[in-house]
């Protein structure tokens, strides 16, 4: 078995959430669940079908984020992974409905960070073993640091 990293490919300004389900109707059920989660988001989501024909599925309201997410899955080609990507929006504003679709088993990296995937290969398949995501912490906030992070928390409109 072979263990490999797969870096995804997004423009700055895109955030993404990858996951893992269990069932053909999954790309179906996160468009809709995304979709009326945030209706002025933009997004293309991706997922990996592990049996049958075993194709990348592709929904999503914006073409380049489709091609994006459906680009980025097929080079993870792991069984039963999604990948979305958006625009206008921020996962933790629909993570809560992604994670609560019956057939989502778990969510790997809900992030705008640069983000690796971890794979373990084993010839017949691929699974994920776990992420990268950003960098490493640089030591313990201050003061200072603390003072920054309630300012953008209020600026961003998430505290009051």
């Amino acid at each position: 078995m072979d263990m490999i990293t797969v870096a995804i490919r997004k423009p700055e300004d895109v955030n993404i959430i990858v996951g893992q389900a269990h069932f053909i109707k999954t790309v179906e059920d996160l468009y809709e669940a995304l979709i009326s989660a945030s209706p002025s988001m933009k997004f293309g989501l991706a997922f990996c079908e592990s049996s049958g024909a075993c194709k990348v599925r592709v929904e999503g309201n914006e073409q380049e984020l489709k091609d994006l997410a459906s680009q980025n899955a097929l080079e993870v080609a792991a069984g039963h992974t999604f990948i979305v990507m958006m625009r206008d929006g921020f996962p933790i504003n629909v993570l809560n409905a992604v994670k609560g679709l019956s057939e989502v088993c778990s969510v790997f990296a809900a992030t705008a960070n640069q983000l690796e995937i971890v794979l373990a290969d084993n010839g017949r398949g691929r699974g994920i073993l776990g992420v990268i995501d950003g960098a490493k912490p640089q030591g313990i906030e201050n003061e200072e640091d603390i003072a920054w992070r309630k300012d953008l928390l209020r600026k961003l409109g998430y505290k009051r």
